[in-house]
């Protein structure tokens, strides 16, 4: 079992930047993928970035390419989102993810949510 909470949401304006930060709980975190989605008002969740295990391999949404970088740390058990020109588009609220691949991630441990709402 692995739990999982996300921090960092807030109102940003516009053209700023947020980063968001998951940390786990319970295995060991090094051995799981991690990834981040999003779900805004009246939309399907979607994925906004996933990085592999040992970090060596990342995958972005086209919506945040070239915005936003993930990362992570094992010694922390954490994971990080960075979202830079941030658009009111972004407002969703985001959820981290784990599971043992990428590909999987929608079907692993979820955490509960940060909001991200994006002032025009």
């Amino acid at each position: 079992q692995v739990q999982l909470v996300e921090s960092g949401g807030g109102l940003v304006q516009a053209g700023g930047s947020l980063r968001l930060s998951c940390v786990a709980s319970g295995r060991t975190f090094s051995r799981y993928a991690m990834g981040w989605f999003r779900q805004a008002p009246g939309k399907v969740r979607e994925s906004v970035a996933a990085i592999s295990w040992g970090g060596g391999t990342t995958d972005y949404a086209d919506s945040v390419k070239g915005r936003g970088t993930i990362s992570r740390d094992n010694t922390k058990n954490t994971v990080y989102l960075q979202i830079d020109s941030l658009k009111p588009e972004d407002t969703a609220v985001y959820y981290c993810a784990a599971s043992s691949s990428i590909a999987t991630l929608r079907t692993g441990y979820w955490g509960q949510g940060t909001q991200v709402t994006v002032s025009s």
